[in-house]
């Protein structure tokens, strides 16, 4: 499976959805990892680190849900990353649907 982390853009998200540490546990158990550049920065990860765990970096989001089976964020999707999805994409992310009716 390709697991893809793409960088959160809810505004003052700064978490990202994967560490470098669940990217190696990822790959070590056969599985491809996607992370769009520059989504660890808020944690003080740098692309390098998520490349020395075995880690792609992708130049964009986009790329990300395009070519991920399962999508792994923090927040909720935003409405642009909504069309992103597409039908039989795993999203893994913790929900808080309350202050956002659609």
């Amino acid at each position: 499976m390709r697991v893809g982390c793409p960088k959160e853009i809810k505004n003052h998200e700064y978490r990202v959805g994967l560490t470098p540490g669940s990217v190696r546990e990822y790959i070590a158990h056969g599985h491809e990892v996607l992370v769009e550049t520059g989504a660890g920065a808020g944690i003080g990860a740098d692309d390098n680190a998520y490349r020395a765990a075995g880690a792609t970096i992708a130049k964009t989001a986009a790329d990300v849900f395009a070519k991920s089976d399962m999508i792994v964020k923090v927040k909720e999707p935003q409405p642009n990353e909504w069309a992103q999805l597409r039908d039989g994409q795993i999203l893994y992310t913790y929900l808080h649907l309350a202050p956002d009716p659609e």
